[in-house]
């Protein structure tokens, strides 16, 4: 019968399916428990991915293995490796540095607010397309897990393909995307828990082919919760735009979303005040119906800029159109073109 030592010997060198490196290099061989009395061998193995044709594979060579050194029985349970031990040892497609290596020439560009309701989603699209119209390579992660929008403000209905692992961002309007939106039925609610929901987001930035990227878009979720400190620790650095309206209110918890990206070490590029004012077609009046102000003291307690401030708009009804897009001869996308060109510039 062979001893621990001896089994961990035999199986150092076989290898993770999934991560192709040895049990050894991973840590992989977590338990080996001997019972001579019975004449059996129980393992736990830890493993890049479970539930596959490979795993069932590497379960046949640690038997036969075993088997072959004189081990009557084995018993083997399979759990998965830590996700920092996957991270660490995950193949990169065709050698390129994974977004998350912080190896890349991507910028990312967090979009932020303290409530919803405010036009963050809206910033967000809009945003990406003026940078795309720009010239620029641009994408977009729809973190906003729970109240996901940009597949639908965007007019997308098609969904993500597959090459080979990998996943293909549909593009609309030049800016490829992602979004929890395309793997949900019907408008279904998300009601996952929290760990599930990181590693979806995690798989945004890991599993899809982004290509090479000048930007960025991630539309986090509004607050200050998990989800949205899920996304401050994960990305290496970023810059972030802050969306408030000009009541007093939405700026104030707007301050809190600002606190955050500062508290993980993410710039404050500067604040975008939305619905800042309508502006009658018939007079040319402006009406402040939310207030005025708020923008200029969030972005003073900031310590940053406010870089635009949006009126109340929508954009031109035409054919072939989407209600969330502003067609390039539209007013307010001469004002997103003015915010593309100051993110540009100021990155």
């Amino acid at each position: 019968m062979l001893t621990k030592e001896e089994v961990i010997e035999r199986l150092n060198e076989v290898k993770d399916p999934f991560l192709h490196r040895t049990l050894q290099e991973t840590g992989g061989i977590v338990e080996v428990i001997v019972k001579e009395e019975k004449q059996h061998i129980s393992l736990k193995i830890a493993i890049g991915k479970l539930n596959t044709a490979e795993q069932m594979q590497l379960q046949q060579e640690i038997v036969n293995i075993l088997k072959q050194a004189g081990v009557p029985t084995v018993g083997l349970r399979f759990v998965q490796l830590p996700d920092e031990v996957i991270e660490k040892f995950l193949p990169e497609p065709s050698g390129k540095p994974g977004l998350l290596s912080g190896k890349t020439k991507t910028k990312f560009l967090a979009i932020a607010s303290g409530k919803g309701g405010v036009g963050k989603s809206t910033i967000t699209v809009n945003t990406a397309v003026a940078l795309a119209r720009l010239g620029k390579k641009v994408g977009i992660i729809d973190a906003d897990i729970y109240g996901f929008s940009v597949p639908d403000m965007m007019g997308v209905r098609e969904k993500p393909t597959l090459d080979g692992n990998r996943i293909v961002p549909v593009e609309r309007h030049g800016v490829q995307m992602i979004s929890m939106g395309f793997f949900v039925e019907d408008n279904s609610p998300v009601v996952w828990r929290g760990p599930r929901l990181g590693k979806m987001l995690k798989s945004f930035f890991t599993e899809v082919e982004w290509g090479d990227l000048d930007y960025l878009l991630l539309d986090l979720p509004p607050g200050t919760g998990d989800m949205a400190l899920s996304v401050h620790n994960l990305i290496p650095s970023s810059k972030e735009l802050i969306i408030t309206t000009p009541h007093p209110t939405a700026a104030f918890v707007a301050a809190r979303a600002g606190q955050m990206a500062i508290n993980t070490n993410h710039e404050i590029l500067g604040v975008v005040e939305n619905m800042a004012y309508f502006e009658s077609e018939v007079t040319g009046e402006k009406e402040y119906v939310f207030g005025q102000g708020g923008g200029e003291k969030l972005a003073d307690e900031l310590d940053t800029s406010l870089i635009a401030q949006l009126p109340l708009g929508q954009p031109y009804e035409e054919e072939g159109s989407h209600a969330s897009i502003y067609q390039e001869g539209h007013a307010l996308a001469t004002t997103y073109q003015k915010i593309a060109s100051y993110i540009i510039e100021h990155f």
